[in-house]
């Protein structure tokens, strides 16, 4: 079913979610007011929500405020006519509802326009590699420190980072070493068999890995696990910086499933919508009104990090135009889990086998 006019009830509230009925009257003035085209009252009647949803007992919900309030102040911006300004509002608005349409009979041109080009500029943003604040710029700002034997560290060498490239004999055969100089001449031939430049004094391959594995130390460390030995750190080790990463918010109606997800519907509106209809009519109003797609978003801070790795940076072998790598966050599930799926599988493996025999992908000299 189409999605139209979810941005419009996007936040109908209702007493079912604020228990403070001063947060459902202001947030039902605003609506009536933005409906009878009194945008500027309508702007304050959601300041003033928004400043209620601020008080002591309203600590629950007022997180289920922004999309909402983004939405209507955006709305109400390019109404105006003040189109930067509902941009941005706009720009706030669709990291929770990427896929929101409009019905044109409920919204002015205006606002439909200033919403798909606000959805428009994020879709190109996101094809092009940020050249600042991003993983990519990061990396290749980043001097990392001067740790002669950094890998080192005696018997729990094949533990540490460098597990993503050995196969299990190797494992087997340095665990079987019982003294430091023997196990530090194994470190040493296992890289020189890696060096892509022998003529070279340096080992590219191995000032590269440990670069890599200091970077995502300092970048995704969580709570007691280092951050190379993390998934996001793994990936980073193996494939490099991604040609973008973002972050998506999990609506609890992404999943079926999740008994947090919280209607935009009360019981009493859908029982008042059923009234008077036909048993087909009834059918397609109770679907519309209990569908996923009639959740609010979750505010637990539930997320999906999405690396995009562009077919230039992926392994030799890989023949996708492009990878997403997806690192979920949710309460009960984990941080940062690495979303399992056959393209990562294999992109992955690819590149462990590519950097296990000293070849990188063209990340290493961004």
């Amino acid at each position: 079913m189409r999605r139209a006019i979810l941005a419009s009830v996007l936040v109908l509230l209702g007493s079912l979610a604020f228990a403070d009925d001063q947060c459902v009257r202001l947030f039902l003035q605003a609506k009536e007011e933005f409906r009878l085209a009194q945008y500027e009252k309508a702007l304050a009647s959601l300041d003033a929500l928004a400043a209620e949803a601020e008080k002591p007992g309203n600590e629950k919900y007022r997180a289920q405020l922004p999309a909402g309030l983004a939405f209507y102040r955006g709305a109400c911006f390019a109404a105006l006519g003040r189109t930067d300004e509902a941009k941005e509002k706009f720009e706030t608005f669709l990291t929770y509802q990427p896929n929101a349409s409009l019905d044109p009979a409920a919204y002015p041109p205006k606002v439909i326009a200033a919403l798909e080009e606000t959805r428009h500029g994020m879709n190109v943003a996101a094809q092009k590699p940020a050249e600042t604040g991003t993983l990519a710029a990061s990396y290749r700002a980043y001097q990392a420190p001067v740790e002669k034997g950094a890998e080192e560290a005696g018997e729990d060498w094949a533990e540490g980072p460098v597990r993503f490239l050995l196969t299990a004999d190797q494992k087997m055969d340095y665990e079987r070493l019982s003294d430091p100089a023997s196990r530090s001449e194994y470190i040493t031939e296992f890289w020189k068999g890696r060096d892509p430049k022998s003529e070279t004094p340096e080992n590219e391959a191995r000032i590269e890995f440990e670069r890599r594995v200091a970077f995502a130390d300092s970048r995704f460390s969580q709570d007691e696990t280092r951050g190379s030995l993390t998934d996001r750190g793994m990936v980073f080790v193996l494939l490099g910086p991604p040609t973008w990463a973002g972050r998506k918010p999990i609506n609890t109606g992404d999943d079926v499933n999740d008994p947090k997800g919280m209607s935009m519907y009360s019981d009493l509106d859908v029982r008042n919508a059923l009234r008077g209809q036909s048993s087909a009519g009834s059918n397609r109003v109770y679907d519309r009104m209990t569908s996923t797609g009639t959740k609010l978003p979750n505010a637990d801070g539930n997320y999906r990090e999405v690396w995009h790795f562009r077919r230039e940076l992926l392994p030799a072998g890989i023949s996708y135009q492009q990878v997403d790598f997806e690192f979920i966050t949710r309460q009960g599930y984990g941080a940062n889990v690495w979303n399992r799926e056959p393209r990562t599988l294999s992109t992955l493996e690819k590149a462990r086998i590519a950097v296990r025999s000293g070849t990188f992908t063209r990340a290493a000299s961004r």
